[in-house]
């Protein structure tokens, strides 16, 4: 005979809620390493010589669309409208693979031009930092791809629909994250 195991109420919320915290202090960390660091290019290109503003902001504008199409699936989710939530998280993991496809190519190039992690303590923690948010954009269109296919084989079950909400959320405050980067990376390190 086997047991069903029940999760008490609010535990994933909590649970997620504390990971959240810990990605904050995660990033708090890799920012503050940033900050001291930012300065120390030994000779090599500082920010202002190798950032195209241009570039990262297209980046920018691509992720605020994806936390807007996150909030509509969401809606739609609450609404129990299967085909409008699976399509809005079709166009959010689409807007979060072509982010991340740029900050990839964006790295690439600077590798290519001799600016890699290890040519200095900037670049060394500024790879740091936009890569572990990359990371997390990359995690982040798993689990949408995961609950995509969930919502096909199941429907807009509770635990599924907890689940995106948690989902929705944690896309949110990597867009929060960005906008931090996009501030104090992009926009101070072109001055």
């Amino acid at each position: 005979m086997s047991k069903v195991l029940h999760q008490p109420e609010g535990t994933l919320k909590f649970g997620f809620w504390v990971y959240l915290m810990t990605d904050c202090v995660l990033f708090a960390s890799f920012f503050a390493t940033y900050i001291v660091l930012r300065n120390n290019t030994f000779g090599g290109p500082a920010g202002h010589d190798i950032f195209n503003l241009n570039y990262v902001l297209v980046e920018t504008i691509i992720l605020l669309i994806s936390s807007f199409t996150s909030g509509l699936a969401m809606l739609a989710v609450q609404n129990k409208e299967k085909g409008q939530a699976l399509m809005l998280f079709g166009v959010t993991l689409l807007l979060g693979l072509t982010f991340l496809f740029m900050e990839v190519s964006e790295f690439r190039n600077l590798i290519a031009d001799g600016n890699g992690p290890a040519r200095s303590g900037f670049l060394s923690s500024y790879f740091s930092l936009v890569g572990l948010h990359g990371l997390h954009i990359a995690a982040g269109s798993i689990a949408m791809a995961i609950g995509m296919f969930q919502i096909m084989k199941k429907g807009l079950t509770e635990s599924i629909s907890e689940r995106l909400n948690c989902l929705s959320l944690f896309w949110h405050f990597l867009d929060i994250i960005w906008i931090f980067i996009f501030t104090i990376v992009y926009l101070m390190g072109a001055l």
